[in-house]
């Protein structure tokens, strides 16, 4: 008798055993699933709103108790990051043209799409190199040996770099001087460290740098640049994306945006 008893009484141990690993499975089964599942967001976010929306991120997490993540780079880049299946909730663009195209290829919620801000170009000159930097025609002063910009293929601020200095006849002598940053927070870097004596990027990198002096280029020398953002399609953190738009227009973000120097829209 002592033999069935001490069979059945391994067996419930299994069973038991197996239960217990089943159940550990499937708690932990959300640890490498987009951000969107586990209450979390994540934002696909442009560069030069590096410092706007880590700000905004302290509000919006002190307002809803959620965790928000910032991936921040190019647009063009980010663009083609969500197109590739980038697990993120929310795109913010610094040019609208990027969300209007993945919109159209419904990858975004249609009626989230918002234009929230217009940036501004910045013409500035390294401390560190000891160059001051007042006007476009600057840049052909022998001192200066390399002007910073942002890759004008896929970053917006880059893009209009190129349109400014084409507009003021000068993109053929200063294109030798150009020195491209993946992005417009690594073309003010460029700058910042002194690698570059002078750069065109974005008024709300350095806005409140030390490092540089600056001074804003004359908006008609570019096409604006009309910044969006929209939730993306499929991710299971849509509420919460929707209240971080929300915030980012409303007043509080659009103090904070404007204390970095953005242009921003009528609220609503």
């Amino acid at each position: 008798m002592k033999g069935p008893v001490l069979s059945r009484a391994k067996r419930l141990l299994v069973f038991c055993a197996l239960a217990i690993l089943l159940l550990a499975a499937a708690c932990g089964s959300g640890e490498g699933a987009p951000s969107s599942s586990s209450g979390k967001l994540l934002v696909a976010a442009a560069a030069d709103l590096q410092y706007a929306f880590d700000e905004i991120g302290a509000l919006f997490e002190k307002e809803t108790g959620a965790k928000v993540t910032f991936s921040y780079g190019s647009s063009g880049m980010l663009a083609q990051q969500i197109e590739g299946g980038l697990p993120a909730d929310l795109y913010s663009s610094a040019d609208v043209e990027y969300v209007e195209r993945l919109r159209e290829k419904g990858l975004l919620i249609d009626d989230t799409q918002q234009v929230y801000a217009v940036g501004r170009l910045a013409l500035v000159g390294s401390t560190k190199a000891g160059v001051t930097i007042s006007e476009l025609e600057d840049f052909l002063r022998p001192e200066v040996e390399k002007v910073a910009i942002a890759d004008p293929g896929h970053a917006p601020y880059g893009r209009a770099a190129e349109e400014a200095l084409k507009s003021a006849g000068l993109w053929d002598q200063v294109k030798p001087k150009l020195v491209y940053g993946q992005n417009v927070t690594a073309a003010t870097e460029y700058v910042r460290s002194g690698n570059a004596e002078a750069g065109l990027v974005a008024l709300s990198l350095v806005i409140h740098e030390p490092a540089v002096t600056y001074v804003m280029v004359d908006y008609s020398l570019h096409q604006p640049i009309q910044q969006a953002l929209a939730v993306i399609k499929g991710t299971k953190n849509e509420e919460l994306a929707r209240r971080f738009i929300a915030l980012v227009r409303g007043p509080e973000g659009r103090a904070v945006l404007e204390k970095y120097g953005f242009v921003v829209p009528e609220e609503g």
